[in-house]
């Protein structure tokens, strides 16, 4: 695994094998250790969710992004690069941008490894996932309808709600979307003060960055974003509505 620490360092676990283990390996080149020594069964087997298996998650999820209109333009490889250095730091970015182009070369059936991270990820890293998946597909402040096509049918194999599918959206359309707010607490138009204040709470709990603890430190602070939106809605309404 040497010159992919940062990326596979954490060791893969049920990413491994299935359908995301081939196209990881064919971008890696081989998944060894630096003594060349292949990955342990036990690591093979580990249906826990690891860092490392959500970022090659990631990878190849974004993968299937860039490539849903069909082409990748250079200036998509650019807002990738800014997205992995954010979230990943400049060393992480290189690592991760080198097995992304590799992805990108190769065809991949978003459904077989949208039902692979369904099978072992839970709910709260799935949320996470299709969040940091918006983000890419709104980097250009729009995103294309096939882009947004695919996004709604990982969610829907990964059995997202559509209250949940909506409530990640809202906030990249808060120029265009007039109940963005509400959308993102998952209330009507028509909630009242009391009802406000509990949706807040429940979304707070809901989306908060202990919720992916065990993805390590850098997915954790990409899921404080998602936090800041709750915040965010809830202080427009607060504002809009005339109440503390």
């Amino acid at each position: 695994m040497a010159g992919f620490g940062k990326w596979i360092g954490g060791g893969l676990g049920w990413a491994f094998g299935g359908p995301i283990g081939a196209l990881i390996g064919f971008a890696v080149g081989s998944l060894f250790d630096g003594s060349g020594n292949a990955i342990t069964q036990q690591t093979q087997t580990r249906r826990t969710t690891t860092e490392a298996d959500f970022k090659m998650s990631l990878l190849v999820m974004m993968a299937c992004i860039m490539k849903a209109d069909g082409k990748v333009h250079k200036t998509e490889l650019n807002v990738v690069k800014k997205f992995l250095v954010t979230n990943f730091g400049e060393e992480g970015a290189l690592e991760g941008l080198q097995i992304l182009k590799n992805l990108l070369n190769q065809p991949i059936n978003e459904t077989e490894v949208a039902m692979q991270i369904n099978q072992y990820m839970n709910y709260s890293a799935k949320l996470q996932l299709v969040h940091l998946l918006f983000d890419i597909a709104y980097s250009d402040s729009e995103i294309h309808p096939s882009e947004l096509s695919m996004i709604e049918r990982i969610a829907a194999i990964f059995r997202i709600s559509a209250a949940d599918f909506e409530s990640l959206k809202a906030p990249y359309n808060k120029q265009s979307d007039p109940a963005w707010a509400y959308k993102t607490l998952e209330i009507e138009p028509t909630a009242t003060e009391d009802e406000i204040k509990k949706a807040y709470r429940r979304m707070a709990m809901k989306y908060h960055p202990d919720k992916v603890n065990d993805l390590g430190d850098d997915l954790k602070k990409s899921a404080t974003e998602k936090f800041r939106n709750i915040n965010e809605a809830y202080e427009n309404l607060k504002k809009t509505r005339g109440f503390k």
